[in-house]
């Protein structure tokens, strides 16, 4: 997990779910840093590949609910009540980071040409899309929760395949703690994904 150098206001003091209140983080005041998903995976280098027909993987952006259609990190307070993580925010809304973890796992972990979405006239090849149906935080099990629901076509959308992936990962509620537990139960989930493509 990576914090941008670029900001350098002091890091506020981390916050535990102690109640409902330390949930709602405050009104319009900005995070002390913004946090982003980055690839546990190894980096390989330089990449040079060259696909078959049908061979390349186009990775989409996933559709989510519209809890998670923000920069802030939801936290799961009641199966009815969800507030935000004070003191933290992405860069981007998570569909786009988590995407663009997803390609770089499956790029790094396979010997796949991973295209993105504006590239896929060229020959989309396997197509990943799906839903990231929950990507936050759980009060009342004091874990965050990574849960996507994907789809698999290969080319012509000849053969369709589904999977879902989940991951968990303990945290205490504080944007310390919430932060980079996401990062871990996303690369997680990304390094399964890759593996379910295979190649």
């Amino acid at each position: 997990m990576k914090l941008l150098p670029h900001i350098f206001a002091p890091v506020a003091l981390a916050l535990a779910l102690g109640g409902c209140a330390g949930l709602l983080g405050g009104g319009g005041k900005p995070a002390p840093y913004l946090f982003t998903l980055t690839p546990d995976a190894p980096d390989p280098g330089t990449i040079a590949r060259t696909a078959g027909a049908g061979q390349a993987v186009t990775i989409g952006v996933p559709v989510m609910p519209k809890e998670l259609r923000t920069i802030r990190v939801p936290v799961q307070v009641s199966p009815t009540v969800v507030q935000y993580v004070p003191n933290l925010q992405w860069v981007d809304t998570p569909d786009h980071l988590f995407k663009n973890l997803v390609s770089e796992t499956v790029r790094r972990t396979t010997s796949r040409v991973v295209l993105d979405p504006t590239e896929s006239s060229l020959d989309p090849g396997l197509v990943v899309t799906g839903q990231l149906q929950h990507f936050g935080y759980d009060a009342q099990t004091g874990q965050v929760v990574v849960q996507y629901d994907a789809a698999l076509s290969s080319a012509g959308a000849n053969q369709v395949q589904t999977r879902r992936f989940s991951a968990t990962a303990p945290a205490d509620g504080s944007s310390n703690s919430v932060g980079p537990a996401l990062n871990r139960a996303a690369n997680q989930v990304a390094l399964d994904v890759a593996k379910w493509i295979g190649g």
